[in-house]
């Protein structure tokens, strides 16, 4: 009898957690294009991408890269994408796992990303200018060192880093799980958990934390498969293997480092010795912590359009 009673009560739990995804999905609904501009798709290696193009067909042509994490897109851009398209033909992409994008079952890895990457450019742009944010910014690199005709006219980097922690592979199959992982993950993915993220990591001042933004966060991470990329990258098993010094310092392309000064996932001082190490230029923004694009847009984009006068030209 007590079996029994145990059983069932295994059973109700288990179809209580079934039946909370399945909601959280249905409340989710599809994602609108968060970005002015034209949307148009990208069908790599069977995957439907989703990008936005704003700006004259003829201005110097800029990529943007947005950063990994549960609730990431193209959004992250949103505060900068208007201004930019005065003056350059800008292609905001969602990268495969996030946003708009598809999001497949795969076992995300860098090299997948580095591929996708350099395969978009080649196919979408001509030598374009390319601003990468966080991890994002590693594949960048790794997509320009293996490939010799993967032509970059200049590279922005935000807050770069290419190691998040000790790899944990068991917790990348935890949250693939079936039922189970798809709970966790709606626990880590949860409106309160994204906003301790953009709290703690992405902004300095809490207050400039967009209400719109965050609950496009947590849309976008409640999307069908938006567990899979996610998982790697909470296992640490998106994170390149090379040294990212390194890496940079051999590179043939003008970069450019820019840090909010307050970071404390990848603080100034990771900076700092990055851009010593590799002979690059910092550009450091005061009251601005991972995401200053976003929270000092004005700022941001001030320090950007001084370095490239030559592009405009």
């Amino acid at each position: 009898m007590q079996l029994r009673k145990l059983l069932g009560a295994g059973a109700a739990t288990v179809g209580a957690v079934a039946a909370g995804n399945r909601l959280l999905e249905r409340r989710a609904g599809p994602l609108d294009n968060p970005l002015p501009g034209v949307e148009r798709t990208y069908r790599w290696r069977g995957i439907e991408t989703s990008y936005t193009v704003a700006g004259e067909p003829d201005a110097p042509p800029l990529v943007l890269l947005h950063s990994i994490h549960a609730g990431a897109s193209s959004q992250e851009f949103a505060p900068i994408v208007e201004q930019l398209s005065e003056s350059f033909r800008v292609i905001a992409v969602d990268l495969p796992g996030f946003g708009r994008s598809e999001r497949p079952p795969l076992v995300y890895s860098p090299g997948l990303y580095a591929a996708f990457i350099r395969e978009f450019i080649q196919e979408t742009t001509e030598n374009p200018i390319v601003i990468a944010s966080s991890l994002t910014g590693a594949f960048v690199v790794e997509a320009a060192s293996d490939a010799t005709d993967l032509e970059l006219e200049r590279l922005f980097l935000i807050c770069p880093l290419a190691e998040t922690g000790d790899e944990r592979p068991w917790l990348r199959t935890l949250l693939r799980s079936p039922l189970i992982g798809t709970g966790l993950f709606n626990l880590l993915a949860s409106r309160p958990a994204i906003r301790y993220f953009y709290e703690r990591d992405g902004y300095y001042d809490s207050n400039r934390i967009d209400q719109e933004e965050l609950e496009y966060a947590w849309r976008s991470a409640h999307q069908p498969g938006a567990k899979y990329a996610p998982a790697s990258f909470a296992s640490g098993t998106l994170d390149p293997d090379f040294d990212l010094a390194t890496e940079l310092a051999a590179l043939d392309i003008e970069t450019t480092l820019i840090w909010g000064r307050d970071a404390e996932l990848v603080p100034l001082r990771d900076g700092r010795e990055l851009a010593d190490a590799a002979d690059l230029d910092l550009v450091v923004i005061d009251y601005a912590t991972q995401l200053p694009h976003a929270e000092h847009p004005a700022r941001f984009l001030e320090y950007v359009e001084a370095e490239l006068p030559q592009v405009e030209g």
